[in-house]
């Protein structure tokens, strides 16, 4: 098989079989023993099966680590009623715990708690360590050399992004549907699944937006951590 249409059909087939977002050069060891097929083909031909997908049950989209098949945003609240558990629920603690990492990375605890005004427990920290959505880049250079967290690739995958700019800007004028304390938000099980975007986008800014979290709205727009490189 050497045609691109053949190409291009392998690689549908990998995509809509994989476990988890498949990068460019995963896509390309498919045809290692077959053809060289360049990273630009393999691009060209993933945008072509993007358009192609469009508009159906199941869309074909980049994220950070790659590109998967997730179900279609609007159709995901009825195929969520296959599942008989029901996800998680986080806590506005949680919440904000992420949103201020998400916004303000790389944040150390003393940083968090600063702008929550409350002690960040080591259970809040675990949480969203062990889902995957933080980790510890680094330590800063000051007494005691608190750990630096920030977000992943998993965080951005979950939310259905391919990098940080892709986060809402934290605009003045956003709408609060509730108040931040009664809002949670309800999280995928199955991270592995085709699925639409794991966490909702607005409730992450609303709860970035809070006068507690971020008084000055202007200066947390987007955070400054360097992006991963695209198509590993």
């Amino acid at each position: 098989m050497t045609n691109t249409a053949d190409v291009k059909r392998i690689m549908e087939a990998a995509l809509l079989c994989a476990q988890q977002p498949m990068a460019v050069s995963d896509l390309r060891r498919l045809f290692a023993d077959e053809v060289d097929v360049g990273p630009d083909t393999v691009r060209a031909l993933l945008e072509t099966l993007r358009l192609e997908w469009q508009g159906r049950g199941v869309e074909l989209v980049p994220l950070a680590s790659g590109w998967r098949f997730q179900t279609a945003p609007d159709i995901a609240r009825f195929i969520e009623r296959l599942s008989p558990e029901r996800p998680p629920r986080y806590s506005r603690a949680v919440l904000e715990t992420l949103a201020i990492i998400a916004y303000r990375q790389p944040a150390t605890r003393g940083d968090i708690e600063e702008i929550r005004g409350v002690t960040v427990s080591a259970q809040i920290i675990k949480t969203l360590e062990d889902r995957g959505w933080i980790e510890v880049i680094g330590h800063k250079d000051v007494v005691g050399r608190p750990a630096l967290f920030a977000t992943t690739r998993q965080f951005l995958d979950d939310l259905g992004l391919r990098t940080l700019r892709e986060l809402p800007a934290l605009d003045a004028d956003l709408p609060v549907a509730e108040a931040i304390g009664q809002r949670v938000i309800e999280f995928s099980t199955d991270a592995t699944a085709p699925m639409s975007p794991a966490i909702d986008l607005e409730s992450l800014a609303h709860a970035a937006l809070s006068p507690d979290i971020f008084p000055d709205v202007s200066s947390a727009t987007h955070p400054d951590k360097p992006e991963p490189p695209a198509d590993p």
